[in-house]
């Protein structure tokens, strides 16, 4: 795996993977990650992102998250990726603990009917309790079961802005966004996403099994900061202009 950008190319792994993807000392940041084929795919035939990706950009992906308070995301994507359980690992608990972080990333799941799957390992396996965000007057005997398995957070709404300020307010600053589409596209829409750390896989896979989504009113542009490449897979980092 080398960094190609910005010059000279040097070879990166390990925790030198790690540094290349920092997270900032102080205030929330929120980043997104995703995979993308040449065709503009977000998921292979089987609907999956792991069919268009690969060991080295799972590599990346570990990265961003090993260092992150919570991975956020939404409810189809939980139950079309059968999320495993996020669990501490022992290189990170000296960077974590030194942070004031818990010992591993919490996910946040956000659901307004919490019709979710609570059969995954995710719930009951994870460090730290999952947490799951919904909206104002949910369906009681769902919420029953939903605190059966989490934390649940009732909110006045699911925009961005609200689900992020309840993370936040739990001292999680450091967000991880995995999708789906939608979700991501709101926080975009709302100016509050940080950062893109974007997968470019060397692959065609027709977008039938790529969700579609509005588009946000305006185009958000994103600055480069650096790519990393392998197996022919371009992992490359963007942040919002003036942040870095």
């Amino acid at each position: 795996m080398h960094l190609v950008h910005p010059a000279p190319s040097r070879p990166v792994s390990g925790d030198d993977l790690l540094d290349a993807y920092p997270w900032p000392d102080e205030g929330r940041w929120v980043r997104a990650m995703m995979v993308t084929t040449l065709d503009g795919a977000a998921a292979g035939r089987d609907g999956l992102s792991g069919s268009i990706s690969s060991s080295v950009d799972g590599e990346v992906f570990d990265a961003v998250r090993r260092l992150a308070d919570a991975v956020l995301v939404g409810a189809g994507t939980l139950r079309a990726e059968e999320y495993g359980p996020m669990r501490a690992k022992d290189a990170d608990a000296g960077r974590r603990a030194a942070a004031g972080q818990a010992p591993a990333p919490r996910i946040a799941v956000v659901s307004g009917s919490l019709d979710l799957p609570w059969s995954l390992p995710v719930w009951a396996g994870s460090t730290v309790g999952p947490l799951v965000l919904t909206g104002p007057s949910p369906d009681p005997e769902a919420l029953a079961t939903a605190r059966e398995h989490a934390e649940v957070a009732v909110l006045e709404d699911l925009e961005p802005a609200t689900l992020l300020a309840a993370l936040e307010t739990r001292g999680l600053r450091r967000i991880v966004c995995e999708g789906g589409p939608s979700l991501l596209e709101a926080v975009v829409a709302a100016d509050l996403l940080d950062e893109a750390d974007i997968t470019l896989s060397p692959m065609f896979a027709g977008t039938s099994t790529t969700p579609r989504t509005d588009g946000p009113d305006e185009v958000a542009r994103f600055d480069l900061v650096h790519l990393i490449t392998a197996e022919g897979f371009v992992m490359a980092r963007y942040t919002r202009p003036g942040h870095r």
